[in-house]
């Protein structure tokens, strides 16, 4: 195929794609246990239009998804010479990605997609959505039967209104007991719910008469979910429960989440504190402008000076992206931070799971050249890709796309996390789920264990869960193991 070059035409619209969207990027949202392709529409157009009208209109949403894939997209080089713009723009959108297969493409696309409304999805990557306020796991019950055990519930959400709490387990919604081929319609359709709640004695599942009545409505989310200190031996702790990576809420310039990260940090070096778990175990990213921020309070020796991860883009958008941003456009250093505790550390625990993604692992992957982390958990997600938020300056396209644009480097040039990264010590979420911030809950109590040194060999057997899972809610969130990253280095 001939090589795609960024011509003069083209340059501006480039520039007014990273300019409207505050230039961020983003790693895409992985299907919800296989259930979304690599490309969503997250409505179905009810207006009846004929053949030639349906095709002009794709033709003209087609040809604009090309014209930015062809430019930006990390694969570029891969796409169809002469794909079909006659499609519908979400399969057109699917028909030229450059597909991940585990035996015949291991390196391909899993995350690119594409969405029919580019304002919700701006606002979801912001942390607000329609919600009932919780998020959940699923798992099978018997051969075809489905549970749904909440995770977490968020403070002032109608789920916390309606009496949810972590641990809870949900057989029946609107009446009915979820199974393999209706979890799906029965969760995720609709706003208001009536959960229909069970009870785990071993690994049975017994239903009950109780129920919660839930509506969903427009919520914001604060990803600062707890912060504890605890006194173990001579040791300070310091915990944190950390849910996505989001600069402040939608709309809003003001940065507010990282400044409570911050005020949390800070208060840790005034305590003293000299160990630390951070807890991602439901974070699936966000933007690494956040990450920066946070990795720049716990490393080691850390400075502006220093490289926290660095992006590899295509050849054909590169040389255009070094020539108006300068040979750094690519480059995301420490920040200098008075909060930073990470003299008073040797070490830094992370809890994890396989919704810890993408700028959860950022924060592994770029501290381990600096510090020792020890991950207690299960393996997490492997996002080592991001994408950015391509949406249509003008307005006359309502589409909204992520495609995969580039990869992370570490300071030492490592990027080989995209199976994940295998837990140091590996303990599961059982039931019951103790509250999160409990000392006796297994992944912090482990973590307490490996700082007391009440442990033997350094660590101790696996805790598994008996129950099989199936997936998360948190996999349904846009930017759900998403990287985004500001690029206002890029002197816009």
């Amino acid at each position: 195929m001939k090589q795609h070059v960024v011509n003069k035409a083209r340059r501006a619209s480039l520039n007014q794609v990273f300019k409207q969207n505050k230039s961020f990027v983003a790693v895409a949202l992985l299907g919800f246990i296989g259930s979304l392709s690599g490309c969503k529409k997250t409505t179905d157009d009810v207006t009846p239009k004929t053949t030639t009208t349906a095709a002009s209109e794709n033709s003209t949403v087609d040809n604009w998804i090309l014209a930015n894939m062809r430019d930006l997209y990390y694969w570029n080089d891969k796409i169809p010479a002469n794909p079909d713009t006659t499609l519908s723009p979400d399969v057109f959108f699917d028909s030229i990605l450059n597909k991940f297969n585990a035996t015949t493409n291991p390196d391909g696309d899993r995350f690119s997609w594409i969405e029919n409304d580019a304002n919700t999805l701006t606002a979801e990557l912001s942390g607000e959505s329609v919600t009932t306020g919780m998020d959940f796991n699923l798992y099978l019950r018997g051969s075809s039967g489905v549970i749904a055990q909440v995770l977490y519930v968020l403070p002032g959400s109608p789920a916390e209104k309606a009496n949810l709490k972590r641990g809870d387990i949900i057989t029946k919604v609107n009446g009915q007991l979820m199974t393999t081929t209706n979890y799906s319609d029965l969760l995720f359709t609709g706003t208001t719910f009536t959960y229909g709640l069970g009870t785990v004695s071993g690994t049975t599942i017994a239903d009950s008469d109780q129920t919660r009545n839930v509506t969903a409505t427009v919520f914001q989310e604060n990803p600062v979910f707890l912060d504890s200190i605890y006194t173990v031996g001579t040791k300070k702790v310091g915990y944190l429960v950390y849910n996505q990576f989001v600069r402040g809420a939608n709309g809003s310039n003001a940065n507010e989440y990282d400044a409570q990260v911050d005020a949390i940090f800070s208060n840790f070096k005034a305590q003293g504190v000299n160990e630390l778990v951070l807890d991602l175990r439901y974070n699936p990213g966000g933007y690494t402008s956040s990450s920066a921020n946070l990795a720049s309070l716990i490393g080691k020796g850390v400075s502006s000076n220093k490289l926290y991860f660095r992006e590899e883009w295509n050849s054909t958008v590169t040389p255009y992206l070094k020539q108006e941003w300068g040979s750094n456009f690519n480059i995301q250093n420490f920040l200098d931070k008075p909060q930073n505790i990470g003299n008073n550390l040797s070490r830094v625990f992370v809890l994890t799971t396989d919704l810890t993604a993408s700028a959860s692992e950022l924060i592994i992957n770029g501290l381990r050249p600096y510090m020792p982390v020890t991950t207690i958990g299960t393996t997490t997600h492997g996002k080592n890709v991001g994408s950015i938020t391509i949406a249509d300056e003008t307005g006359k396209i309502k589409w909204g796309m992520q495609p995969i644009v580039f990869k992370s480097y570490n300071s030492l040039g490592q990027s080989d996390y995209a199976t994940g990264f295998t837990p140091n010590v590996e303990v599961d979420e059982t039931s019951p789920l103790l509250p999160l911030g409990d000392t006796n809950e297994p992944m912090l109590n482990e973590a307490l264990n490996q700082i007391s040194g009440n442990v033997a060999g350094g660590r101790r057997a696996a805790v598994r869960n008996p129950f099989i899972q199936m997936g998360s809610s948190i996999q349904r969130k846009a930017g759900g193991q998403s990287m985004i990253r500001d690029i206002k280095s890029l002197k816009l």
